[in-house]
């Protein structure tokens, strides 16, 4: 290791604690495995406060895992990765691992909460929820901002996403709420599906996913990371959901390539759209194979007196809903709208207790 100048052995598969003391003993440098390398990249990517939280549960529970083994090693000899555990008596450590555990986990139940509340709420409202979902660096977040003409964070490096941002998007009139998730690898350690629960569950939760595929690599490396990603879904109790395939990066390929991916996978994904998020190519056909998903719309609408409380309504409904004209005549205004039926059963409470009138028909 000398000759090499290298300063650590990494390991693609996950080792015991035995194995990597003794190798750290035998190598005379740190040595880490899958698990701990892709822990480090998540560590270095984090930018939210729960995000930061889910990867140190992760880690933590590793450790709580390998606890007994690593305090008793690391008092016959210290090697490298194994210092600092010495003054520690097992039931000592496994504790102060075990509390640590705890309190992040309390921590996460009330982010979590309030991530259930917020979905709560957008199902009240009726908006049709589409996750995107994808093998990391498949370019999900370029999607993101393509369909949301947002601008958040899009990287060259692995798991540039680590956390969910949710936006409303506008597919022809008609809304739906788009969220970006956490990118998928291949052989996704347990730990770390379990620690990033609260995120992944956006996809379980949603009414569409959709999963973007890099259509520009090698034919063995696009089934590959195809498995994984179909493989981790069916992890995380989503493969229920219906699932729309983005075919992305199609501006690497000419024109027979792309035929020739999209022929390759036509029974192997489901509901295929090549397109480029990168430079909006083929937007407007995904746009509208999404809205062949969108929950059913009913045209509607209702009469109330004008004051103070139905213009409040009508800002509401502006905010949250397809207006589609807005009549004023004397002392009455005249909406009409299109909205899920949940979404209409409220509004028609509200007109109800205004005194007006209310009508419905299907979209």
């Amino acid at each position: 290791m000398a000759k090499t100048d290298a300063q650590r052995v990494i390991f693609d598969n996950e080792l015991k604690t035995i194995q990597n003391y003794n190798l750290a003993k035998e190598t005379g440098i740190e040595v880490i495995d899958r698990f701990q390398l892709i822990l480090e990249i998540f560590s270095k990517r984090a930018s939210t406060g729960e995000a930061q939280l889910q990867i140190q549960l992760a880690r933590l529970r590793y450790e709580f895992a390998h606890a007994k083994e690593r305090v008793k090693l690391a008092k016959i000899e210290e090697q490298p990765g194994f210092g600092g555990l010495g003054a520690y008596e097992v039931d000592v450590y496994y504790e102060a691992v075990k509390r640590q555990i705890h309190f992040i986990q309390d921590k996460l139940k009330k982010i979590r909460r309030k991530r259930t509340l917020h979905r709560t709420r957008r199902e009240e409202l009726g908006f049709t929820s589409i996750s995107l979902a994808g093998y990391t660096s498949a370019g999900k977040s370029s999607l993101f901002n393509a369909l949301a003409e947002e601008n958040v964070r899009v990287g060259v490096g692995l798991f540039t996403t680590l956390s969910t941002t949710t936006r409303a998007i506008d597919l022809f009139g008609k809304k739906a709420l788009l969220t970006d998730t956490v990118g998928f690898i291949d052989r996704l350690p347990i730990p770390l599906i379990e620690a990033f629960h609260s995120t992944l569950e956006e996809t379980i939760f949603s009414d569409l996913i959709l999963f973007v595929l890099d259509v520009s690599e090698s034919e063995g490396e696009i089934e590959r990371k195809l498995s994984a990603s179909l493989d981790t879904i069916e992890k995380i109790d989503a493969s229920g959901v219906p699932i729309i395939t983005a075919l992305n990066k199609i501006d690497l390929l000419t024109k027979e390539e792309t035929e020739r991916r999209t022929d390759l996978l036509k029974d192997k994904a489901p509901n295929l759209i090549p397109i480029s998020a990168l430079h909006k190519t083929n937007i407007d056909a995904l746009k509208t194979e999404l809205t062949r998903f969108l929950k059913q719309y009913v045209h509607t609408s209702f009469t109330v007196p004008i004051n103070n409380d139905s213009l409040s309504l009508l800002s509401w409904l502006f905010a949250n809903a397809d207006v589609k004209k807005v009549d004023y005549q004397g002392d009455k205004a005249t909406v009409v709208f299109e909205a899920v039926p949940e979404f209409a059963d409220q509004v028609k409470g509200r007109v109800e207790k205004l005194n007006g009138t209310f009508n419905t028909t299907n979209s």
